[in-house]
C-alpha cells in the first residue's frame, strides 16, 4: 500500500434541529464573544435565527456578517476581518453555502494568525493559528465543512484557493432541516456538485489517492444517486435531505484529501467570468469532461458506475464506464439541469478566453486522468455549448 495522509474536521454532529441547541453543541468551543458569518439569502429565509437565539439565549454576545457574495471576492475577506476584530471575535460560526464557509474559515485563519490575504494563497503556506470555527452548511453540495480550500475570487474573475489543514473547522454540524426549503434548482446543482467531487476524487491521479477517500466515495455516490430525485423532487422529505448532507460531507473527506480535477478546472472560468453558481458550472461540463478522460478512466468509472446508477451492474463491464457518463448525462437532464453553456448565456465568442483561464488550474488539472491542453478545453466548451 502506497504512503498516504488523511486529514478532516475534528468533530461531526448530524441532527435534525441541531441549531437550535448551537449553545449547547458549540457554545464552549466558540466562547463567549460569537460572529456568524452568511449571506443575505439564508439570513433573509431565517435559517440562521434559530442557532442566534441558541447562543444569545445563553448570554453570547453575537454580531452578524451577511454580506458574503457568491463567487466571494478578496473584498469580502477584508470586510469580514474588520468585523471579526471589532467584535473582539472568540469564534466563527458560518452558516451557509459553500461562500460563507469558505469566507469564514480564511477569515479565521487570517485573525487567528495575524497574515496577510496575499500571505496564505497556495498549498500549505499558512502558518495560523485560526480562531476556533463552526461550520453548518445548507446546502449538500460544497462539501466545505470539511475540507481544507477556500477558493476566493481575485480580480475581476480569476479564482485562487487557499489550502491548508489549517482551514479545517473544529466542527461540523448537519441539521438537515435547514435545507428543507431549498429550491430544486439549487438542490439539484448542488447534488450534482457533490457527486462530482466523488467521481473526480476516485479518479484523481493524485499522489495522495488512498483507500480512504476512494471508500467514502463510493459511499457519497451511493447516498446522493438514491436519494438525488427525491430531494429535488420533494424537498420535505427530511430522509432524503440527511442522506444528502451526509452524502455531501462524505464526498467533500473524499476530494479534501484526493484533489478534483479537471471538471473543476473547466467549471471556474463559467462561475468567475458570468456568474453562474458553482454546482451549475460543474454540471454543464461533467459529462463532456469525463468523455474526454474515457480513454484512461474507463476502468476507474467503470468501478463507481453502480455505486449511483445500481441499474448498471447489469451492464458489461467493458460498456459500464460509457453507459455511467450517459446515466450522469440523463440524470442532469431528469433534474431539469439547463445542458449547455448557451442556457445560461455565455457566448460562443467567450469560449477560447474561457480555456485559456482554465489552463491556470494547474493545482487541478495535475490531477486529471489524461492530460489535457487549452485545444482540449476548448473542444470541451464546444462540446458543451
Amino acid at each position: 500500500m502506497s504512503n498516504f495522509f488523511f486529514n478532516t474536521t475534528k468533530s461531526i454532529v448530524a441532527e435534525a434541529g441541531a441549531s437550535a441547541r448551537m449553545a449547547e453543541i458549540a457554545g464552549r468551543l466558540l466562547g463567549d464573544r460569537v460572529l456568524v458569518v452568511t449571506d443575505k439569502g439564508v439570513r433573509g429565509l431565517g435559517l440562521a435565527d434559530a442557532a442566534i437565539a441558541s447562543l444569545e439565549a445563553a448570554g453570547m454576545a453575537v454580531a452578524i456578517f451577511d454580506e458574503v457574495a457568491a463567487d466571494p471576492p478578496e473584498s469580502n475577506i477584508l470586510a469580514l476581518l474588520k468585523a471579526v476584530n471589532a467584535h473582539e471575535t472568540t469564534g466563527i460560526l458560518a452558516i451557509g453555502g459553500g461562500s460563507p464557509m469558505d469566507v469564514a474559515k480564511v477569515a479565521a485563519l487570517l485573525a487567528g494568525g495575524g497574515e496577510s490575504l496575499a500571505d496564505v494563497y497556495g498549498v500549505n503556506i499558512a502558518r495560523g493559528p485560526r480562531l476556533p470555527l463552526v461550520l453548518v452548511p445548507t446546502t449538500a453540495g460544497t462539501g466545505s465543512e470539511v475540507t481544507p480550500i477556500a477558493i476566493i475570487t481575485t480580480g475581476e474573475a480569476e479564482k485562487k484557493g487557499v489550502v491548508s489543514p489549517l482551514l479545517l473547522p473544529d466542527m461540523a454540524i448537519l441539521d438537515a432541516d435547514l435545507t428543507l426549503g431549498l429550491p430544486p434548482a439549487v438542490t439539484a446543482a448542488t447534488g450534482i456538485d457533490a457527486m462530482v467531487h466523488a467521481i473526480e476524487s476516485y479518479a484523481s491521479t493524485s499522489p495522495n489517492n488512498n483507500p480512504i477517500s476512494r471508500g467514502l466515495a463510493r459511499q457519497a455516490l451511493q447516498l446522493l444517486g438514491a436519494n438525488i430525485r427525491e430531494a429535488v423532487f420533494n424537498g420535505r422529505n427530511r430522509d432524503a435531505r440527511s442522506a444528502m448532507l451526509l452524502g455531501s460531507l462524505l464526498a467533500g473527506q473524499a476530494f479534501a484529501n484526493s484533489p478534483v480535477a479537471a471538471v473543476h478546472a473547466l467549471a471556474y472560468p463559467i462561475g468567475g467570468h458570468f456568474h453562474v453558481p458553482h454546482g451549475l458550472s460543474n454540471a454543464l461540463v461533467l459529462p463532456h469532461v469525463l468523455r474526454f478522460n474515457l480513454p484512461a478512466a474507463s476502468d476507474v468509472y467503470a468501478e463507481i458506475a453502480a455505486d449511483a446508477f445500481p441499474e448498471l451492474a447489469g451492464v458489461p463491464v467493458a460498456d459500464r464506464a460509457q453507459a455511467f457518463i450517459e446515466a450522469l448525462a440523463n440524470l442532469g437532464r431528469a433534474l431539469k439541469i439547463p445542458q449547455t453553456l448557451k442556457e445560461v448565456s455565455i457566448p460562443c465568442d467567450a469560449l477560447a478566453m474561457m480555456a485559456r483561464d482554465a489552463m491556470k488550474q494547474t493545482r487541478l488539472l495535475v490531477n486529471n486522468p489524461r492530460p489535457l491542453t487549452e485545444e482540449d478545453a476548448l473542444a470541451i466548451y464546444e462540446a458543451a455549448y
